[in-house]
């Protein structure tokens, strides 16, 4: 017995291990659970990403539209949304927002407004080409590749109820040369369209390209600077009536609210058919609709071009995610989207309904629009007729370095002063010790082009280099001439062509100092990458002006036509 109790007092009793194991699996589980829930809001999106192959995250590709069609272009996003769509890496979001295209070329150009415009876009969609080509003339790096359209609209007469069956046999051609309403059989007076700026309203350039085209075009550089079209041009801006609404959203404004032909102060405004008709359906709608007339021949057309923007804001994953909402818009459904919304497509012959005042008439034959240099000069040449013209001095570079370029900037002046219709034009040159010390010297003073015309020319072609370009000495001098010549109720500036940095004279600060404000804005044209931008745009901003960045001499012509045509 007592050995027996002697083996059972050698036996160790202890804890069992698995069930400390279990404590500690269950702590470090624990443990885990909470260091993964800690760091889960910081790592959830990325994780869904990760899942969607995301792996660099999300990206917003942002889209400024033309307000016709933002709402159709909204529809389209959401579809787009709806594929998930991933580009390098990114999942794809779309932000449409809706701006007029003046305002978006201004900002683009010069400093964006986010308060007024949102945040800058990746992407633009004017209704014209226009706007891109206005966009390339004043710096091309911005178009980040060739415009695209997404659809049509044909630009259409708008015109009260009563008047729109009297202009079923309206041509464009028409415009210059009729005046009253007795030529359709009426007793209504005056018969006067509306145009508002073109440099400013697709509808209403198109309609003067279709005025000047004479039939199924396209307006040329030569055609342009005719006696023919200089006449036509004169006709057609003594027509409009005296006091033109700013923009066509205004004219049918004005019409719309206006009970009897006329009434308005005008009989008729042109305007895109998609415009006519989210001006009838929207929100302000005229109590009774304004009709829209399909002149016969062949019709001007607004092509809605999807723009992908170029620059240092946009990154290549807003580049490529731009393209592919490119390409997804002309896809077929897409296209049903934005016919739904009022513009014309190949793949589908639906229309919006109902539609008052538009009947979507078929269009037999498209205007063959002109080239971007060409729309530029036609832009110019009626800012030279419209009342009395612009007046306009010229300074121009002649150092050393523009001896490659100096016969392109002579065909580019030459150009606009044989098309200038009125409007007064005049020439100055700056190199070092031009006209004896001084390093500028005033070749054809200020005035009326049609008696300074072949001045001009003798002058432009005599151009020759000389060393030197002591600039803001010759700019100062230069605008304190026009400053002194200014010509009340007229559009007056100053444009400057350079390719180089100021060398001597006086600094950037002395000419600012001698600057008076924004009535004279002074615009640049900049050739090539040796000019000190940044102390260009100060002067033109200080001004009113702009600055036109063109890469080499071969844009300076667009670019001169393009700060010709805008009223500031």
């Amino acid at each position: 017995m007592s050995r027996h109790r002697a083996l059972r007092a050698k036996v160790k009793r202890g804890i069992a291990k698995w069930p400390v194991l279990i404590v500690v699996l269950v702590v470090l589980l624990g443990l885990s659970w909470l260091a993964l829930s800690w760091a889960g809001g910081v790592l959830d999106k990325r994780s869904q990403a990760l899942a969607e192959n995301c792996s660099e995250g999300d990206s917003v590709l942002r889209i400024s539209v033309t307000p016709s069609v933002a709402e159709a272009v909204r529809d389209v996003a959401h579809a787009y949304s709806a594929t998930r769509p991933v580009v390098y890496d990114h999942c794809i979001a779309i932000e449409v927002t809706s701006a007029d295209s003046s305002a978006v070329l201004e900002g683009l150009t010069t400093a964006w407004d986010e308060q007024k415009l949102g945040k800058r876009p990746h992407a633009w969609l004017p209704d014209s080409t226009l706007w891109a080509n206005r966009l390339s003339a004043l710096n091309a790096k911005l178009v980040g590749s060739a415009p695209k359209s997404v659809g049509t609209s044909p630009v259409l007469l708008a015109a009260p109820e009563a008047a729109a069956p009297v202009l079923k046999d309206f041509r464009w051609s028409d415009l210059p040369e009729v005046t009253d309403w007795t030529k359709y059989g009426q007793s209504w007076g005056r018969f006067s369209v509306a145009m508002p700026d073109p440099a400013a309203n697709t509808a209403s350039a198109l309609a003067i390209q279709a005025a000047l085209a004479g039939g199924k075009g396209p307006v040329t550089a030569e055609s342009l600077g005719s006696d023919a079209a200089k006449a036509a041009l004169s006709k057609l801006a003594a027509t409009v009536p005296p006091e033109v609404p700013p923009t066509t959203r205004d004219a049918l404004r004005r019409l719309g609210d206006s009970a009897t032909v006329n009434a308005a102060g005008f009989s008729a405004t042109p305007v895109s058919e998609v415009d006519l008709f989210k001006h009838n359906t929207g929100k302000e709608a005229p109590s009774k609709p304004l009709v829209g007339v399909l002149p016969t021949g062949p019709a001007p057309m607004a092509d809605f071009p999807y723009v992908a923007l170029g620059g240092s804001e946009v990154g290549e994953a807003e580049v490529r995610a731009a393209q592919a909402f490119r390409d997804f818009m002309t896809d077929p459904p897409q296209q049903a989207i934005l016919a739904r919304g009022g513009l014309r497509v190949e793949s589908t012959q639906d229309r919006p309904s109902p539609s008052p005042g538009v009947s979507w008439s078929p269009v037999t034959e498209n205007l063959v629009a002109a080239d971007a240099t060409t729309t530029q000069q036609i832009s110019s040449a009626w800012a030279s007729a419209d009342r009395g013209g612009q007046v306009v001095t010229v300074l121009t570079d002649v150092s050393t370095s523009m001896k490659p370029r100096l016969d392109k900037v002579k065909a580019a002046l030459l150009g606009q002063v044989d098309r200038s219709v009125s409007g007064s034009f005049g020439l100055w040159e700056f190199a070092r010790d031009l006209d004896g010390s001084k390093p500028h010297k005033q070749l054809v003073a200020t005035g009326p082009v049609s008696e300074k015309r072949e001045a001009l020319r003798r002058s432009i072609d005599a151009l020759k280099t000389a060393d030197g370009s002591q600039l803001y000495s010759a700019l100062a001098a230069c605008y304190e001439t026009a400053h002194d010549g200014f010509v009340a109720g007229r559009v007056n500036r100053v444009v400057v062509i350079t390719d180089g940095t100021s060398d001597g004279g006086i600094d950037l600060a002395a000419l600012k100092a001698q600057l008076h404000g924004t009535d004279l804005p002074v615009s640049f044209i900049a050739i090539g990458g040796e000019v000190d931008k940044a102390a260009l745009t100060d002067i033109a901003q200080t001004t009113g002006g702009s600055v036109s960045v063109v890469e080499n001499v071969d844009g300076v012509e667009a670019a001169l036509g393009q700060v010709l045509s805008t009223k500031a």
